[in-house]
């Protein structure tokens, strides 16, 4: 598990219920992480909440809604490694991508 700061909780879908939504400046921990080629865009799963069928076609959280500090990015990029397809990646175009932030 990742620990990550919700950074961003703005523009939650309607078709996932409150309860189930994150809270900007609230800690979270990333459980896995995933890539949606549809959409282009990194999303993970956290402990604390889970979307489930009440949430289709919501399965993810976006990524680039969290940030981590220096020493959980290098966790994080494990995580990538060990969760997804994207074993022959530029970690700095992911971070790019992702719009991943990285606090001190």
């Amino acid at each position: 598990m990742i620990e990550a700061l919700c950074i961003d909780s703005s523009n939650k879908p309607k078709e996932i219920p409150l309860g189930k939504w994150i809270q900007k400046g609230y800690i979270y921990h990333i459980t896995h992480v995933y890539y949606h080629k549809e959409q282009g865009i990194q999303g993970c799963d956290l402990k604390e909440v889970h979307l489930g069928e009440e949430s289709k076609p919501y399965e993810t959280y976006r990524l680039n809604r969290f940030a981590v500090t220096k020493d959980n990015l290098l966790k994080l990029i494990e995580m990538i490694k060990d969760c997804s397809e994207l074993n022959d990646f530029d970690v700095q175009e992911l971070i790019k991508e992702s719009e991943l932030v990285v606090k001190d």
